[in-house]
């Protein structure tokens, strides 16, 4: 169903804290114009657990608004609450988003039977097409292929945003899900190697600050033509490392910034971008050809 460059697209904020709708609208029409398949509203990079519900609910719709029909917008709808899910997904559904990305609970540490439960439970609640999101790294929760292979049988569970950096783990989860099951790297720097393997495109924080760039590198890649793609991989290396310098979206929103398309604002208990790490960014950006 999705397929390509997606953005995990950050949530822009005044240097208050405050959401800055002008700079939204910009940060969808900058992806929209440099080829982005979809946009992923207030996923994790988007500062999800930090947005009250109201404000959640608020950026959803306007992405939805801001897009206008021009390409997907999946909304990220997960939380460690069950029943916050499901409010959640509800909210995207009403606003019109295409799909909405569930990250695993985080925390909560539930077994794969709770996992399996949580998400067949937000299924059952809420028709809209619904995206599994693995990424234990950030969750100290690990959705197993084989609980992968059970949701995949519920029918408006269409795909997984996998992050655990593991292409051997895509290559389990493709085989034993089918082809109507479509997978996701969530993981920039492995994101080449996934789609080769099978997945479908990425969900990708470096697609931010390098859009034309992500999406012509997963044109190849989809297109099996692994020396363009490597090619151009090989450019965004030193994004998909240094982006992760300090907690995502931390870094991202630092070139963001430096790329004059947001103002300064993120919200506690992240912080600006540490200066030592200043000029390593610069070097990535200037390394994919990104100016400031």
């Amino acid at each position: 169903m999705f397929h390509g460059s997606m953005v995990a697209l950050a949530t822009p904020m005044h240097p208050d804290g405050a959401l800055d709708r002008a700079a939204l609208r910009q940060l969808i029409d900058f992806q929209i114009g440099n080829g982005t398949t979809a946009i992923v509203s207030v996923g994790t990079t988007g500062e999800s657990p930090t947005l009250d519900i109201e404000e959640h609910c608020e950026v959803i719709r306007l992405s939805v608004e801001y897009a206008r029909r021009r390409v997907p917008v999946i909304a990220g709808t997960g939380a460690n609450s069950t029943t916050e899910a499901i409010e959640l997904t509800r909210c995207a559904q009403a606003a019109g988003a295409d799909a909405c990305l569930l990250v695993t609970p985080y925390y909560n540490k539930p077994t794969q039977e709770g996992l399996y439960l949580h998400f067949q439970a937000i299924a059952g609640a809420v028709a809209i097409p619904q995206i599994l999101y693995n990424v234990p790294g950030r969750t100290a929760c690990d959705l197993l292929p084989a609980t992968v292979a059970r949701l995949a049988a519920i029918p408006n569970i269409i795909g997984i945003k996998e992050a655990a950096g593991s292409v051997d783990r895509v290559r389990e989860i493709v085989a034993s899900c089918g082809p109507r099951f479509e997978v996701y790297s969530g993981d920039d720097a492995t994101a080449l190697d996934a789609m080769l393997a099978g997945a479908k495109g990425v969900i990708s924080v470096t697609t931010n600050v390098a859009p034309r760039a992500m999406q012509d590198m997963c044109a190849a890649a989809l297109a099996g033509d692994a020396g363009t793609a490597r090619a151009i991989n090989e450019r965004l290396m030193p994004l998909h490392r240094d982006l992760f310098v300090e907690a995502n979206p931390i870094p991202v929103k630092w070139v963001l910034q430096q790329m004059g398309l947001i103002e300064s604002g993120i919200r506690l208990p992240l912080t600006p971008l540490s200066p030592q790490y200043h000029e390593r960014l610069r070097q990535a950006m200037r390394a994919a050809g990104i100016s400031a």
